[in-house]
């Protein structure tokens, strides 16, 4: 029995957007996804490592021996523009099954009085260039606490300009907002008073801002030692039930047996998946030689990736969030003449004449 594409339509699920989706998931719809994006970690982590700033040369060749080791073990990678994806490209370290996404935003924006970051765009990048050059997915990191009105104001814009761009490139969108330290009368909170509220923070963000996204990307709702087990399953229940699009986990740099306990009970509230990096690399940098870290990468970090891609495909598929199942989806069919009304029509508008029948 067919169903009508009007039906993905109504969800934002564009033919762009759903290829996109297609592309950065397992079979089942699940997503097992892996970041090497990050700049200012990175570089800060082989500064420490060598003890000398790194070279343009040397992040890239780090980023691409990554890239090689995890991409083919998980359904997306997320890279930079500024160092990664034209190397990680060209250099064939990334196989054709996995799904390449890019992040949008430049590190490290400026910050207002209560240490707000408010988001840009990296310079001399876009979503069309991002489009335009054969990724899948676009991401944008947006620092959000609600109670923090200025950048919270400003941050909620500057998403909703992504997501609009997205659509008008139907390209597909993941939103990552992250939770910080305010200053309050110049003097940055204490972390136990951060902790105390995180998941609130957390929670809230996804009623306001997942709604402008196709994937979600979430931090934890809690901190282990601040609440008990049942305390952060019923926070990642709340989460759930705050996103209206399909969520994953991010990793925050945590060690990996504390990533993975987490993605075990996110998987188990609803979520379609995570997107972590360091947790799965960070030691990487600290192995002396390149042999070592390339050693390192395709034994350990490889090993983390796999565990975890199996506990993700527990998870529930990005289509089950919507209420749709695997035989909804192989029904789906257009009508004649979608080609000349998607997109916003032709010269002729949204309802360009075609004769039906015609053979072209």
């Amino acid at each position: 029995m067919s169903t009508s594409i009007t039906r993905l339509y109504g969800l934002g699920l564009t033919p762009g957007k759903l290829r996109g989706l297609q592309r950065i998931s397992n079979p089942n719809g699940t997503l097992t996804m892996v970041a090497t994006d990050q700049n200012s970690s990175m570089i800060s982590m082989m500064k420490e490592a060598t003890k000398k700033e790194p070279t343009y040369a040397e992040i890239t060749d780090a980023k691409v021996m990554l890239s090689r080791a995890l991409a083919p073990h998980c359904s997306g990678l997320l890279v930079d523009g500024y160092y990664g994806y034209a190397s990680t490209i060209a250099a064939h370290a990334v196989p054709s099954s996995t799904g390449t996404l890019i992040r949008v935003e430049k590190s490290g924006s400026p910050k207002n009085a209560a240490g707000g970051s408010i988001g840009e765009v990296e310079p001399g990048w876009s979503v069309a260039k991002i489009k335009r050059c054969g990724a899948d997915a676009v991401k944008l990191l947006a620092m959000f606490e609600p109670d923090e009105y200025d950048s919270a104001e400003r941050n909620l814009q500057f998403t909703i300009q992504i997501y609009n761009e997205c659509i008008q490139n139907d390209i597909l969108f993941l939103l990552e907002p992250l939770h910080f330290p305010m200053k309050i009368n110049g003097t940055v909170e204490a972390k136990d008073v951060v902790a105390a509220r995180k998941a609130k923070t957390v929670i809230d963000t996804a009623k306001y801002l997942s709604q402008f996204c196709d994937i979600y990307k979430s931090e934890f709702p809690g901190t282990p030692g601040v609440e008990s087990d049942a305390q952060q399953m019923d926070n990642l229940k709340r989460l759930n039930d705050a996103c209206p699009k399909p969520w994953v986990l991010l990793s925050a740099g945590v060690d990996y047996d504390k990533y993975k306990k987490q993605v075990e009970m996110a998987m188990k509230a609803g979520a379609s998946g995570i997107l972590g990096g360091r947790a799965f690399w960070k030691e990487f940098f600290t192995y002396a030689t390149p042999a070592e870290r390339q050693k390192f990468a395709e034994t350990e970090c490889v090993r983390r990736v796999k565990e975890t891609d199996a506990i993700v495909k527990a998870g529930t598929p990005w289509f089950a969030k919507y209420g749709l199942t695997t035989e909804d989806l192989h029904g789906m069919r257009a009508t004649e003449g979608w080609h000349a009304r998607y997109g916003g029509g032709t010269a002729g508008g949204p309802a360009a004449k075609v004769e039906a029948g015609s053979v072209y």
